[in-house]
């Protein structure tokens, strides 16, 4: 029997380009592929792609040219770039990347197990693209970003334990900052009936933690055509009784679109994480207009009152850009007073990087030095830094559940692979990082933690399920706070 072929995949950006690698690498198993984390002994390179910052951009070119050696030892390797950045630069793409064999869109990934053959076949690039969303009526568009039935892989998944199901494609929000409506096509909410039964499938590998996903997975409405509309408060209900199903989460929101049966759901729902990620950013009415965001700081402000009136306890973390076109230190300021009163949880702070193919490049000058953004930067976080360690300090004291993912990043580094007790870590119901000591049997079940002590990005705590430990004569541990600093710079 021969040797099967192997193929090796790199993944930049967000979850939906990590749920889109798990389903093309299921796809190219179908094909007799097995996946290896050797790229030099790879048949098949892909590179998975993010076209939100130009690092991400930059990034993988130089991860082409990496491998670019691979290919001039064995010309019948195939090396592919895929995904979002493909979608937006696909001249580009041809010519700084000459040895690429394969550049396939967003919309078009299911073809890469014909496309990769075709290449075998015939030594020719081959390319997929779907249409710009000027290139043909609404449904034509929608049909060239193709949804297909999702083959899931466990093995190409982060954990066994948590997965990812996409309820909606696409986005038409046109943000101006924003390149993911001509990435990632017409915003299209999936038939209910096909999540439910994707859920099932992933409980059925082991999943305990679901999250849906969508570019604004809260604007998810689906019309049956008979009258009868399912919104995500609906499909939460619909999936919550799934046998195995531990967790349900869903991101990332949509101001406008945190609806009052959402925010009850989540309150009702005993499987519901008590979290919600909500971008907000920018503090300033002016800047928000200018990024066509289609609320003011007011409306925000009552969503996020709103969102904590009828979910008692909710977490709540938010992004913001800072140095976008024509934010003056005024307007900056406006943003470092609305994190100080919102009290986010976390979070994610980014430097504006215009984008080609955005309305804010064509209409707007990207005026803000870089050394201005570096500092808006540090000074957002300082405010956002102070913020979490209240929350974080808040949990002291208290018993959460946590369900456990694995060793912690220092404890990867730096921990006794041997040992008897690993530093493990996981999340809470209120999505915050939680590390305890405890031996790795625990990795994929649901544990209750006394946290004692806290930092600005993790809780520490003691595992309370004593009969998990002295069933087999263990002694509980107790945190080794010396690890606290290397874990939080890891």
């Amino acid at each position: 029997m021969s040797e099967a072929k192997r193929v090796y995949i790199e993944t930049v950006g967000c979850q939906m380009n990590v749920l889109d690698s798990e389903l093309v690498v299921a796809a190219l198993k179908k094909r007799g592929y097995r996946l290896t984390d050797d790229a030099s002994t790879a048949d098949v390179l892909l590179f998975n792609t993010c076209s939100v910052r130009e690092h991400a951009e930059e990034k993988t070119y130089s991860s082409i040219g990496r491998v670019a050696k691979f290919k001039e030892d064995d010309p019948s390797r195939v090396i592919g770039l895929i995904g979002c950045m493909a979608q937006k630069d696909q001249e580009q793409v041809r010519l700084r990347a000459p040895l690429v064999d394969l550049v396939v869109g967003t919309g078009q990934l299911a073809r890469i197990p014909d496309l990769v053959e075709a290449v075998q076949r015939t030594r020719e690039p081959q390319f997929a693209f779907s249409l710009g969303r000027a290139d043909g009526a609404r449904k034509e568009v929608e049909a060239s970003f193709e949804s297909y039935d999702p083959d899931r892989d466990a093995e190409s998944r982060p954990s066994p334990f948590q997965a990812y199901v996409r309820i909606q494609l696409g986005c038409d929000k046109f943000c101006t900052y924003c390149v993911v409506p001509g990435t990632r096509g017409p915003e299209q909410s999936r038939h209910p009936s096909d999540i439910v039964r994707e859920v099932a499938v992933l409980a059925d590998q082991g999943v305990k933690e679901i999250t849906f996903i969508g570019q604004t997975v809260n604007s998810y409405s689906y019309d049956h055509g008979d009258g009868r509309r399912t919104r995500l408060s609906d499909l939460l209900s619909s999936v919550h009784d799934t046998p195995g199903i531990e967790r349900l989460k869903f991101v990332t929101n949509f101001p406008k679109d945190m609806t009052n049966d959402l925010l009850d759901a989540v309150r009702d729902l005993p499987k519901a994480v008590k979290y919600l990620h909500v971008p907000v950013q920018s503090g300033c009415d002016e800047v928000l207009k200018r990024m066509k965001r289609m609320y003011s700081v007011a409306e925000y402000t009552e969503m996020l009152h709103r969102s904590r009136e009828r979910v008692p306890g909710v977490s709540i973390s938010s992004d913001f850009i800072v140095g976008f076109c024509g934010e003056t230190e005024e307007s900056f300021g406006k943003t470092l007073d609305l994190c100080r009163e919102a009290k986010f949880k976390n979070s994610y702070i980014f430097k504006y990087s215009e984008r080609s193919g955005t309305k804010a490049a064509e209409r707007y000058a990207d005026d803000v030095p870089e050394a201005v953004k570096r500092r808006r930067n540090n000074d957002l976080l300082d405010v956002q830094d102070a913020n979490s360690l209240i929350e974080h300090r808040s949990w002291i004291g208290k018993t959460v559940e946590v369900l456990v993912e694995g060793p912690s990043k220092h404890d990867r580094k730096h921990g006794d692979p041997n040992g008897h007790l690993r530093q493990l870590t996981g999340h809470t119901m209120h999505d915050i990082i939680c590390v305890f000591d405890a031996p790795l049997r625990l990795v994929g079940q649901t544990v209750t933690v006394d946290v004692e002590d806290a930092s600005g990005f993790t809780l520490y705590g003691r595992v309370r399920t004593e009969e998990r430990f002295t069933a087999v004569g263990e002694d509980l541990p107790t945190p080794r706070r010396t690890w606290r600093k290397a874990l939080e710079l890891a």
